[in-house]
């Protein structure tokens, strides 16, 4: 995600009830992969105690867009290098076919927490995990790790 300032938020007359509040956009996806149609939408908190691998290899039936609030998380996705994403960071994954390697707590010694909003296609579970065969009929998409 990127933190792109272009959308904006406007109110005609933010006087009239008061103080107008103050948003700031935190992430954008350009060009984000639209969601399933008729698609359920479920966004949740994930709190990860220090060390949590968080969930094993898997993918989402649709797009997710998160936000980490708290502590730091490793995010990988096929074809891209791990990253660490930190309290007030966002991510993003296109779902379908893209394999999510990671979604571990960074930190040993601390909580890390992010909220997850997906975008999934009904009657299909949230999360799919990937079996060790089609991990490593699909080694080659994965990026190389340090």
């Amino acid at each position: 995600m990127s933190t792109d300032q272009t959308h904006t938020h406007h109110l005609e007359n933010p006087d009239k009830s008061g103080p107008p509040p103050k948003i700031d956009v935190v992430g954008t996806v350009p060009g984000a992969p639209p969601a399933p149609e008729g698609a359920d939408a479920m966004t949740m908190l994930v709190t990860l105690p220090p060390n949590s691998p968080g969930a094993p290899p898997h993918r989402h039936s649709g797009p997710a867009y998160g936000f980490v609030i708290k502590g730091a998380i490793n995010f990988e996705l096929e074809g891209e290098p791990v990253r660490v994403v930190r309290a007030g960071e966002t991510f993003s994954e296109p779902g379908g076919d893209v394999i999510h390697y990671q979604d571990g707590n960074h930190l040993a010694d601390e909580e890390s927490a992010f909220v997850v909003t997906m975008f999934c296609v009904p009657g299909q579970p949230m999360l799919i995990p990937v079996s060790p065969e089609e991990l490593e009929a699909r080694r080659d998409r994965r990026a190389p790790q340090s």
